[in-house]
């Protein structure tokens, strides 16, 4: 049974891009296709990027231990040739990391939002508790219209399916590692 793409989580080429940029997807996309080592050649002639742009994105992959790479010197003419491997697994940890960190702040707000009343504006600029919104006298600091009450139980629900999203994510990403 082929292995599942790490890409197909939510998030893991939000995570890919935001560690060494968009073409790191592309890599970790050829990477996933190849299902072996690949050279830093071979990746730059796919892309059609030169090589040291392809090493600079491997380096910062290999930075966070997201990419690994075997060195073997030519005997011949002395130079060295780079395989790199995308090490999924890590890519999976550090998902799981941001996935558990998502859901925290998801449940820390909505216990907040379940224990205060907030006010917005028409335009949604931001959501106040009643205290803060008091003394503001319900005027909204940010545009000056008027605060009115939001109904929480529809936000809490929309937060609550979120975190449930989230929790299968978690799960699948679990049983992968």
């Amino acid at each position: 049974m082929p292995k599942p793409s790490v890409l197909k989580f939510a998030g893991a080429k939000e995570l890919i891009a935001t560690i060494a940029g968009d073409p790191a997807v592309k890599i970790t996309e050829i990477y996933e296709k190849k299902g072996r080592k690949v050279t830093d050649e071979e990746l730059a002639k796919k892309m059609k990027l030169k090589v040291t742009e392809v090493r600079t994105i491997l380096n910062r992959l290999h930075y966070r231990g997201v990419s690994n790479y075997h060195r073997k010197k030519n005997t011949k003419t002395g130079w060295y040739s780079y395989t790199w491997e995308i090490k999924t697994k890590r890519v999976l940890d550090l998902l799981l990391e941001k996935h558990i960190e998502k859901i925290e702040k998801l449940e820390s707000k909505k216990t907040f939002e379940e224990n205060y009343s907030l006010f917005s504006c028409k335009k949604n600029c931001d959501y106040i508790p009643f205290e803060i919104a008091a003394e503001y006298l319900f005027k909204c600091p940010e545009c000056g219209l008027t605060l009115e009450a939001v109904d929480n139980e529809k936000r809490g629900k929309a937060m609550q399916d979120r975190i449930e999203i989230l929790k299968k994510e978690r799960e699948a990403i679990e049983k992968l590692i």
